[in-house]
């Protein structure tokens, strides 16, 4: 049976993002559209309906007579994005707070069970994928499609950034000791202190970031100092 317009262009823009997430396509390169439509042997038609749909998620951006390019997060979009998204993701763990059934917690528990052991382990990736099941978790546990469909947006755009704060020296306890405190107060049914912990949470996320990306930059600032290459540094010579 044919696929209709609509279902092909949808999953060209899924094609699409998941070049962008895997970093297949970069940030600030430009889109090949000839390319892309004869490997993936499709018209134009959808392709152009599937970059229309990514430039409306913030994904790419098109520039008259040059064509789509894939869109750079700057510290200011960091700076401005976080805030809202610490109001959103707070607002959920309010709402679910108020919602979660027993089994909800229950589920919740052994997934902060397995994080805690992520850490303890240092296993930073896996921690990662913990986290991230947390997080859509609660805000399943809310209950409010409004809420998901707005931070699902944010999320998009906070993927090309590509960030790993936990890299972020103490950020992995750190992280963990503001789920913990999460989850806590989902326990309790506490509304106000579940909210106020997830904003806590994702508030400290940037702060660690503006850390790292301080300390990466003074690092290559020291180093093009000393006129040295991060990428290839000098060879210690055995005497």
């Amino acid at each position: 049976m044919p696929r209709s317009h609509n279902s092909l262009h949808d999953e060209v823009a899924e094609r699409l993002r998941g070049l962008i997430f895997s970093g297949d396509l970069t940030p600030g390169q430009w889109v090949d559209e000839v390319l892309l439509c004869e490997t993936w042997d499709i018209s134009r038609t959808p392709m152009r309906e599937a970059l229309k749909v990514l430039s409306a998620e913030g994904l790419v951006r098109h520039e008259p007579r040059r064509g789509c390019f894939v869109n750079e997060v700057t510290e200011q979009d960091l700076d401005e994005i976080f805030p809202v998204i610490a109001l959103l993701e707070g607002r959920c763990a309010h709402e679910a707070a108020c919602h979660a059934s027993d089994s909800d917690l229950m589920a919740l528990a052994t997934l902060h069970d397995q994080l805690q052991a992520h850490a303890q382990a240092g296993r930073i990736p896996d921690y990662y994928a913990t986290n991230y099941t947390i997080h859509e978790s609660i805000i399943a546990m809310a209950g409010n499609k409004w809420l998901a469909m707005a931070i699902g947006d944010l999320r998009k755009i906070l993927k090309l950034a590509r960030l790993k704060q936990l890299n972020a020296p103490g950020r992995l306890a750190q992280s963990l000791s503001e789920h913990l405190a999460i989850f806590s107060a989902l326990k309790d049914r506490n509304a106000l202190a579940a909210e106020e912990a997830m904003r806590i949470h994702l508030t400290r996320q940037r702060e660690a970031l503006r850390s790292l990306m301080q300390s990466q930059s003074s690092r290559l600032s020291s180093l093009m100092k000393l006129d040295v290459n991060p990428l290839n540094p000098p060879k210690v010579q055995m005497t």
